[in-house]
Order: C-alpha cells, then structure tokens, then sequence
C-alpha cells in the first residue's frame, strides 16, 4: 500500500507524546491518562494525552493532517473533568465547528477553535477513516486490539500532501497547562456555582412551602379554636336562656 511523505519535522507542533513509525496508519490519543508507549508497540504513529477541548484538539488535528499515512484515532484513557476533551473531540470529528467556531454538540467548558480553518478541519475529516471511541478505557488489552484492527485495514496514505497548519504565537504545549485551561476551569466553577445557585432558589422554595404549610396549620387552628370559642358561647348563652325561662 503507497505510503506518504510527512512534514518535516514530524510532528511540527511540541507536545506530550511518543513518536513511533511515521508511516503507521494509528493514532492514540490517551485524553487525560498518562499510559506508557506501549501503543507504539502495537502499531501506532503516535500517542500521547489531549487534555483541553481547545488548544489540546487543535494541536492534535493540526499532527494528524501533517501526516497522510495516519488514517485512523483512537480516544481513550479517563475522560478529562470538566473540559470533557474525548467526546469533544469525537464531536468535531462528527460535527465540525459553528460559525463561532464552537464544537458542535460539544459540552466541554471551552469548546472553540481558533487556529483550524475549513481546509484543515475538512481534511482531517477526510484523512481519518474511523474515530474510535474508547473513552474511560485504559486496558492494555482492549487498545493494543484496537490498534491492531486498524493496522490490518489500513487503506494506505491519503493521496495528498502533508498540510501545515499555523499555530497563533503562545499556542505551544505549555498553554496546555496556562491560560486556557484556567478559563476552563473558571467555566466549571461558573457552572458549578450556578447549579449552587439553582439548588438554594430550589431550598428557598422548599422553604416557602414548608413555611406556607405552618401557616396554613396555625390559621387551621385558630380558626378552630375561633369556632370552639363561638359554638361553647352559644352553648353557655343557650343554657342561660333556659335558666332564665325557668
């Protein structure tokens, strides 16, 4: 099966991964677990976590497309908290982007992309054949199976060149643990604080209710006692009209 040349360097973009055969048909990425290379082993190009919804699939994207003889991914490893990265990735691969460049469907904290255009996006879509969904998985065996799925179709290199895609100044591995991931986690706390939120209006409710209730039992009361009162007057008043005939 034809084989491809890659970008060189390959991959362009600095990360946390292991570099096997650029001419492997595989790519894992292990989203928020640290494995160790043993895919490389079984066949993949490259492994390695993708731990934000943003900078982490962009990077990730971008060393696919520079490189045609990947033509299958596998996601796996323990999802990441709050960022949500391995279905957020599963969902660009299916969906694409909006006009905001927000991940369809994605319900990471930070699902937008900033540094892919259509040409880029559109050709990772091409270029890889199958996204395999193997998230919250981190058993050697299950994955070292998938790759070698993959190896025994593989259709060969795309036929097309390795595609360059320009990071913005600061978008290095580093950003991974800097400033997006940061407002990530402001997001989570956001959406934390508001189911807070949501939870003390729904207690206050509670509270309204339970406080109605008291009242509406009080009023049951005195409105009882009001009537004892009444009909123990009419009884007394009743039994000195009968006195006072006699």
């Amino acid at each position: 099966m034809a084989k491809s040349a890659t970008t060189d360097p390959w991959p362009p973009l600095p990360g946390e991964f292991e570099i096997g055969n650029p001419e492997n048909c595989v790519a894992v990425t292990t989203c928020g677990s640290h494995m160790s290379d043993f895919p490389l082993g079984a066949g993949a190009s490259i492994t390695g976590p993708c731990k934000t919804e943003n900078i982490g699939i962009e990077k990730l994207v971008a060393n696919i497309v520079s490189n045609p003889n990947i033509r299958f991914l596998i996601v796996t490893g323990m999802e990441v908290k709050g960022h949500i990265t391995g279905h957020a990735l599963l969902d660009f691969y299916k969906n694409g982007i909006d006009q905001d460049g927000r991940i369809i469907e994605s319900v990471g904290a930070i699902p937008f992309i900033q540094n892919l255009d259509d040409a880029a996006i559109k050709r990772f879509q091409e270029q890889v054949v199958e996204c395999i969904d193997l998230i919250d998985t981190e058993d050697e065996g299950k994955i070292t199976a998938a790759i070698k799925a993959c190896v025994a179709k593989d259709p060969g290199a795309l036929d097309v060149d390795p595609m360059e895609v320009k990071m913005e100044e600061g978008g290095g591995e580093e950003e991974i643990e800097g400033f997006r991931p940061m407002a990530a986690e402001v997001a989570t706390v956001r959406s934390r604080i508001n189911e807070l939120e949501a939870a003390m209006i729904g207690i206050g409710d509670m509270n309204k209710f339970a406080a109605g209730v008291y009242a509406a039992k009080i009023e049951g009361i005195m409105i009882g006692l009001t009537i004892t009162l009444i009909l123990l007057g009419l009884t007394v008043m009743a039994k000195g009209a009968l006195n006072f005939l006699v």
